[in-house]
């Protein structure tokens, strides 16, 4: 198989561990960043731009605007799983992955699902990774292969990780707050704020709170 990759990368922290790891193993050749609508897609996007430029791989801006039909994304307070759950959003990036995959003969998705988030949300959980892989075996032609190499972690791991091998932790944006100021710090108060600052709280480096939020 080949060992050519591609990766989902939100900026966010599960998907830049994901890449760093990743990128010691494969040769990601390419990242996706999709715009569904998130409020904070600006500050997402300048974080993927600026995560896929220091590792050197290309980036691709996929629009997915239909699914703002789908999702209310301007009347939440992205403060608990229910209102940030996205209708079949990983199935569905993964899905347009793959497709890649079977164009340019990529082996492998790499994908920041972690076992932290799999209690709460099915597609991050192994079971919903070993169902994709099947899956790919009928819509691909070069069944291309899940990697997930922090679907055995929890968030402090996850920290722990970027903290021992200088995981540019400057360009990353977890945050569903919006305000189009990529210098804008954390907002500290949506559920993704909170994961985070738990568990950098409980990490090797506590004191990086200050830089994040």
């Amino acid at each position: 198989m080949s060992k050519d990759a591609i990766i989902l990368l939100s900026g966010g922290l599960d998907s830049l561990v994901s890449l760093d790891i990743a990128i010691k193993k494969l040769d990601v050749k390419l990242a996706l960043i999709f715009d569904y609508g998130q409020s904070a897609y600006f500050e997402e996007k300048q974080a993927a731009i600026d995560i896929a430029k220091y590792y050197n791989i290309s980036l691709k801006f996929i629009d997915l605007s239909f699914m703002r039909e789908l999702c209310d994304f301007q009347n939440k307070n992205f403060d608990d799983f229910d209102s940030v759950w996205i209708p079949n959003r990983n199935g569905l990036f993964l899905n347009i992955a793959a497709s890649f995959c079977d164009k340019y003969n990529y082996g492998y998705i790499i994908f920041g699902a972690n076992k932290e988030e799999s209690c709460q949300f099915p597609d991050n959980s192994e079971k919903f990774v070993k169902i994709c892989d099947e899956f790919f075996k009928f819509s691909t032609l070069n069944n291309p292969k899940i990697f997930a190499p922090c679907l055995q972690f929890d968030k402090i791991q996850i920290v722990n990780y970027a903290i021992d091998n200088n995981v540019p932790l400057k360009f990353l944006k977890s945050c569903y707050d919006s305000s189009q100021n990529t210098g804008k710090k954390h907002c500290g108060e949506c559920l993704s704020c909170k994961l985070l600052k738990n568990a950098i709280q409980k990490s090797k480096k506590p004191e990086l709170i200050k830089e994040i939020f």
